[in-house]
């Protein structure tokens, strides 16, 4: 199946879900979310996969195990190209439109350690303080849990204590409902939106792991 863009369908779908998240819903219209979101989504993925690697396609239902919201579907479709532990690349459509996202999605123990010893060093700080800059003034967005307050070790005034408030980090662009997203194109957006995260993922790579 090639990738023809996302129809107008996958967007209304999630636009009823949001008002409708039962399954009786789903049932009567999972048919939509197989046709519109999840072939679409797998055809951008393998579309993409020769240049960033293979996509694994997140699943429609929630984990309400431990959660107070105990809607059972996501109101939005993801996928994600692992390049190391909860580190990599990042697409998703919702009702809000298509949205490209990369960097690393948890860290703790040992990797958040890593990670805040990188971006205080001389060298490696400064490296990642640039890529998430030519980011921002790409049209990108800085995501992630970060801390109110400077974590141990370090002191507020570091220079760098925005970035190493952070207990994730990743840079997200929303083309949202642009018409580009209804056509084969949207593949040629995606791709070019990860292209220009790799050096800031590759940093993630280097310096954020177990």
């Amino acid at each position: 199946m090639d990738f023809t863009g996302f129809p107008v369908a996958a967007l209304d779908f999630y636009d009823d879900l949001e008002v409708d998240n039962t399954k009786s819903f789903w049932d009567a219209h999972k048919h939509v979310w197989e046709e519109s979101v999840k072939g679409p989504m797998t055809a951008l993925c393998a579309a993409l996969e020769p240049e960033f690697g293979t996509a694994k396609i997140f699943r429609p239902y929630r984990d309400v195990r431990f959660s107070k919201d105990k809607t059972p579907y996501k109101t939005h479709q993801g996928a994600f190209v692992a390049q190391g532990p909860a580190t990599g690349f990042y697409v998703e459509l919702s009702p809000r439109g298509l949205r490209t996202g990369g960097g690393f999605y948890e860290a703790s123990g040992t990797r958040l350690a890593a990670y805040r010893e990188a971006a205080a060093h001389e060298l490696y700080g400064p490296e990642l303080e640039r890529l998430v800059a030519d980011l921002e003034a790409a049209g990108f967005e800085r995501n992630g849990d970060r801390l109110k307050t400077s974590p141990r070790g370090f002191e507020a005034d570091h220079p760098r204590i925005d970035l190493l408030r952070h207990r994730s980090l990743t840079m997200g662009h929303m083309i949202g409902f642009e018409p580009v997203i209804h056509t084969a194109e949207a593949l040629d957006v995606v791709r070019e939106d990860w292209r220009r995260m790799v050096p800031f993922v590759e940093w993630v790579r280097r310096h954020v792991q177990d």
